[in-house]
């Protein structure tokens, strides 16, 4: 049995970390346990019920406490960054499933059984396919576009911050990639704004608030491309939706279609190239 003691945090990072050891227990036919469960396991009924993983402290009433998430993570961060508890963890087995993530020796027999376990609640995928059947009315070829601000202001001193000029500048450089093409872009981003300061672009959110975390992951995992800074989140639509995927490397950054390719794990690119390549310092 592999046993996960992980402490919850950014979604995409704890579906990451989850993957490969839900891919060896359906490959080896195992059980596993998840201790401290992210937050957003209701949106993902068939992870949360899957016959083979157990989760001991799920308690949901607590999480609907005024202040329950906010207890919970409190109490299982400090768990989980506590030399103690470490030593504890590692006598017992338990495994920090970040550490696991160059394990793909199953991804790719498990992919089916992974996307179907990985799949969020109907509503979520209705409206998610509902959007793109409207966009691809008007376009051949939808190109999502992952704009993260917020904390990307000061992570790695703002290495991966983008204007939204400059994604402006990049979408008109991907238009003139595809020139033969009636382009749109699907647009993600944790800011507000109105998609019609892309002036010259078809594009499309749900609405000028950042929209839902999972309802926007998924809807990129449905474009045929997808553009962003480094960042699990467009990793994971990249893998979970088999959608080639470009990181934006500097801002003036010119593309062509080979610029774009799927994420087959957590380290790689199909064509070869390394996901960490973003990561290292200038």
């Amino acid at each position: 049995m592999r046993v996960l003691c992980d402490a919850p945090g950014q979604t995409c990072n704890r579906l990451w970390t989850y993957l490969p050891s839900i891919a060896m227990c359906i490959a080896e036919r195992k059980k596993m346990v998840i201790i401290f469960y992210d937050w957003t396991i209701e949106v993902f009924p068939h992870l949360l019920h899957a016959p083979f993983i157990y989760y001991p402290l799920w308690q949901p009433w607590f999480l609907r406490l005024p202040k329950g998430w906010g207890w919970y993570k409190h109490l299982t961060w400090k768990v989980t960054h506590n030399k103690t508890w470490d030593k504890i963890f590692k006598f017992l087995g338990f495994k920090k499933g970040w550490y696991t993530m160059d394990d793909t020796r199953y991804l790719v027999q498990t992919k089916k059984e992974l996307q179907q376990i990985f799949r969020p609640r109907e509503e979520i995928m209705n409206k998610a396919s509902a959007m793109m059947t409207e966009i691809r009315k008007n376009a051949d070829l939808v190109v999502g576009v992952h704009i993260r601000h917020g904390d990307y202001k000061t992570f790695y001193d703002g290495r991966y911050y983008y204007t939204l000029e400059e994604f402006h500048q990049m979408m008109l450089r991907i238009q003139a990639v595809y020139h033969d093409r009636r382009i749109a872009f699907f647009i993600s981003s944790n800011e507000a704004f109105d998609v019609k300061i892309f002036e010259g672009c078809q594009c499309y959110r749900f609405g000028k608030e950042p929209s839902g975390d999972i309802l926007d992951l998924y809807t990129l995992s449905l474009c045929d491309r997808m553009l962003g800074p480094w960042s699990t989140y467009s990793r994971w639509a990249s893998f979970i939706g088999e959608v080639p995927l470009c990181f934006i490397e500097h801002k003036d950054q010119q593309f062509t279609d080979d610029s774009f390719s799927i994420v087959t794990d957590f380290y790689h690119f199909a064509n070869g190239k390394s996901t960490e390549d973003f990561w290292k310092p200038i």
